[in-house]
């Protein structure tokens, strides 16, 4: 595990680097879902022949998994991109191939419209693009979601999400999911469907709502699909998953 500061008041971001092989291939930069951590999601996807040589940042939003906590943030999705911006700078690190789950894909094509300079292709894993409702923070403020709501989401989610999200900062928790809420911009309609980064999306078999998108499909965007895989493909199946990955990329073409 390393850190790189990103502030507010010196935070830092945590994170797993894999060397690689000294290769030219560009990074390949890991965000995770609401909840979640990276290393304990994607590290046995990293791992796979098939994705193996390449310099692999597993990255942990603040809030979540090994990165501080700071009092002084938002968790909004355009204060996560700007941290991981921060990060990827500090980092020496640009035209990345980025891979984004769930709320890390919406973090991720706001990253990507916000610094396309930080992102070569962006590969989005069932991401969050559209406000949804979100019942286990709207009902409640910061306090009360500390006091009892963070317990009740625990015990709702079962016992493999619960695993990584008792490392978030319940306050991290609650803002990352009102930021997903009905306020959230439509990041599909507005920034991904005429965003100028190569893109493409990966979904698992047993969700199956991406590829029938007419938006998607004009837009050229490619979709690949995750056999015997649900919203946590990567967990499902990382051998498919990282075998998506590559295939993606190989279809994207190589970054300019």
């Amino acid at each position: 595990m390393k850190h790189v500061e990103v502030g507010p008041d010196g935070a830092q971001l945590g994170y797993v680097e894999l060397d690689g092989d000294g290769s030219s291939s560009p990074t390949l930069v890991y965000l995770h879902g609401l909840g979640a951590c990276s290393p304990v999601y994607f590290a046995r996807t990293a791992a796979e022949p098939v994705l193996a040589g390449r310099r692999v940042l597993m990255i942990d939003f603040l809030g979540f998994g090994l990165s501080d906590r700071p009092t002084g943030f938002g968790y909004t999705l355009d204060e996560h991109a700007d941290a991981i911006a921060r990060g990827l700078d500090a980092l020496g690190v640009s035209g990345a191939d980025v891979i984004g789950h769930s709320m890390g894909g919406g973090i991720a094509v706001v990253l990507a419209d916000r610094r396309p300079d930080l992102v070569g292709r962006l590969l989005l894993a069932e991401p969050s693009l559209r406000p949804s409702p979100r019942p286990f923070a709207e009902p409640f403020t910061d306090d009360e979601f500390v006091a009892f709501g963070f317990q009740q989401q625990l015990a709702a989610v079962g016992h493999r999400w619960a695993a990584t999200m008792r490392l978030a900062d319940p306050v991290a928790m609650h803002r990352s999911e009102l930021a997903l809420g009905p306020g959230m911009r439509n990041l599909h309609d507005d920034v991904l469907l005429t965003l100028a980064v190569p893109r493409a999306i990966i979904e698992g078999e047993l969700s199956g709502w991406l590829s029938g998108d007419p938006t998607i499909c004009a837009a050229g965007i490619p979709v690949r699909v995750v056999a015997g895989a649900g919203h946590v493909m990567m967990l499902d199946n990382p051998v498919g998953f990282a075998r998506a990955i590559a295939e993606s990329l190989d279809e994207l073409g190589a970054t300019g």
